[in-house]
């Protein structure tokens, strides 16, 4: 397993990490197989979506946002990060990529992206290769 390290800077954030997702495969050496990217924390997710076109993430952090409004009413939760929890299960704490040929089988344009939602923090993304 390798962790990696990642820097937010904004509450909401979505980060492309395909890049290095891909250099942890090709550090492997693994030709054949699948990648599981894991993110430990409670407040922040991760995804797969198009990273062509960066309105994509903005319409996906508005619409977020709009679904899971930061101060809805009715909150208990004493940190004042409710919303983060909600976004975070919403994204999901993982996702899996085959990896052929030693490249992550992934579409025309889709990208992985470690989805922040309690920034700006450190991020650790586990990625495991078999």
């Amino acid at each position: 397993m390798q962790t990696l390290e990642i820097r937010t800077r904004r509450r909401d954030e979505f980060v492309e990490i395909t890049a290095q997702i891909q250099a942890a495969v090709d550090a492997a050496r693994v030709t054949s197989g699948e990648v599981l990217v894991y993110v430990p924390h409670t407040t922040a997710g991760v995804t797969i979506n198009e990273n062509a076109d960066p309105d994509v993430v903005h319409d996906m952090l508005l619409t977020l946002a709009r679904l899971v409004p930061r101060d809805a009413p009715g909150y208990l939760h004493a940190e004042g990060n409710s919303d983060s929890h909600v976004k975070a299960s919403m994204m999901g704490s993982s996702c899996r990529v085959i990896v052929e040929r030693g490249r992550l089988v992934l579409g025309t344009w889709q990208g992985i992206y470690l989805c922040e939602f309690d920034g700006p923090r450190t991020r650790q993304v586990h990625v495991r290769i078999s």
